[in-house]
């Protein structure tokens, strides 16, 4: 029962940090772009959607940390070689997310915040990197523990 409830909550969190990023990269923000045709409007409507997400965020990052490590404890995956491949896999990719993640919000969001009219575009294009970067990350690892089975 408990290696249900951790499969549940790992999976499940991982598919709503997938679709959150994926949403806002293929509907939200092109939507955004094509209703506020002023870049400076724009702006202004993507930091009012990003308002107060760090946190939220962060909780979901904790969770696939501790309910991962609580599938490796569980040995819910066997302990093979090829598992304990993707296990580390996982954790490699959850890392890099989570990397990217610190990097976006305690970096380049203040720089975002602050920035010149004219830095923004360079700025945008970044966080545009970051975003694919993450939401390729979280996918990999989403693909990796259905593969795998953890």
């Amino acid at each position: 029962m408990v290696t249900a409830m951790l499969v549940v909550a790992h999976a499940g969190v991982a598919a709503l940090w997938l679709g959150a990023m994926a949403y806002s990269l293929v509907v939200v923000q092109p939507r955004l772009a094509r209703m506020l045709t002023d870049p400076a409007r724009v702006e202004d409507a993507q930091r009012e959607l990003a308002r107060g997400n760090r946190w939220p965020v962060l909780g979901l990052i904790g969770v696939l940390w501790l309910t991962g490590i609580g599938l490796v404890a569980t040995g819910t995956g066997g302990g093979g070689g090829w598992w304990w491949a993707a296990v580390a896999g996982k954790a490699a990719l959850l890392a890099a997310a989570t990397g990217v993640f610190w990097w976006v919000s305690w970096r380049a969001w203040p720089r975002r915040v602050f920035a010149l009219p004219a830095e923004l575009p360079v700025l945008q294009r970044r966080f545009r990197a970051a975003a694919l970067a993450m939401l390729a990350l979280v996918g990999a690892g989403f693909v990796l523990g259905a593969v795998a089975g953890s």
